[in-house]
């Protein structure tokens, strides 16, 4: 029997507000078997392949990524909100449904030219994920692509990203919100 992992994922209706289905991955986490798929599926294109660093958005991003970056012997990358690292950092400010916000990484975590992945655990409108790729894009890595265990293509942020040059790479997809 092959392991769905669409059905390793929760849905929780009317949260953060109404009329919202609430993915959450924290049930996909804790199985231990639909986790490792996760995994391994996000890794295999780049398998044997020269990646560098895998950068993870908070907060959902560091634990997928940090997996990620474990089965390709990459380094890993935090892309956090602002304010939430210690050395000297590099910023972009991306938007959000209602208004502007900023994300950053440090300034030294990445070299010029070095292969990178992105991950996180879903893609919607795609503002964060676009600020992610800018960020890392300013500073000169080669985003190689974005990866994500859920897209919400109704909602058109892998197309936003992809429109970036960065091809993207979902596992599965919900219809709605």
């Amino acid at each position: 029997m092959t392991l769905d992992l669409k059905s390793a994922i929760r849905t929780i209706p009317d949260y953060p507000k109404p009329g919202i289905m609430f993915r959450d991955i924290t049930t996909l986490l804790g199985n231990a078997r639909a986790f490792r798929r996760a995994i391994d599926e996000l890794v295999q294109p780049w398998a044997g392949t020269k990646i560098d660093k895998v950068a993870g958005m908070e907060a959902r991003g560091f634990i997928l990524g940090g997996a990620v970056a474990h089965q390709l012997s990459a380094g890993f990358v935090p892309i956090r909100k602002k304010g939430k690292l210690p050395h000297t950092t590099v910023s972009i400010a991306y938007s959000l449904e209602y208004g502007l916000d900023e994300m950053e990484m440090h300034d030294d975590a990445v070299e010029a030219g070095e292969r990178v992945i992105l991950v996180d655990d879903l893609i919607a409108t795609g503002g964060t994920a676009t600020g992610a790729v800018g960020l890392l894009k300013k500073i000169g890595a080669d985003v190689v692509a974005a990866c994500f265990v859920i897209d919400l293509p109704e909602l058109g942020g892998a197309k936003k990203i992809e429109a970036l040059g960065v091809p993207v790479r979902t596992l599965i997809s919900f219809e709605g919100h």
